[in-house]
């Protein structure tokens, strides 16, 4: 039976929402990591400029879902806020700019 309009069935969906975000700062700080690692290994001023790069990507990223991730936790139930499309492209730019410098420092 669906719900009638304006009404909302809250169900798991923000605490998946908060289990995602972290999910994705995890594999965030598991890139920065690596390319930390790959860059120290091969001491190269290229390596050291894409780690730097891959740090400040990372720490944007993790501002952006901390606050999201406090949204959610304060939100009153049944209620998330909505994230905004700027939010969403500054969180999408960083996971896919990090990702490209991590993988620039592999090959």
């Amino acid at each position: 039976m669906n719900a009638p309009a304006g009404q909302r069935d809250p169900g798991l969906q923000p605490e998946r929402t908060r289990l995602a975000w972290r999910r994705t700062t995890l594999s965030c700080t598991v890139a920065a990591v690596l390319a930390a690692k790959t860059a120290l290994h091969g001491r190269t001023t290229g390596g050291f400029v894409a780690v730097a790069l891959c740090c400040l990507l990372w720490l944007g990223f993790l501002a952006l879902a901390g606050r999201r991730i406090r949204a959610l936790a304060t939100a009153e139930p049944g209620r998330p806020p909505r994230l905004t499309p700027r939010h969403a492209a500054a969180a999408t730019l960083c996971t896919a700019a990090l990702a490209v410098c991590a993988a620039a420092l592999v090959f």
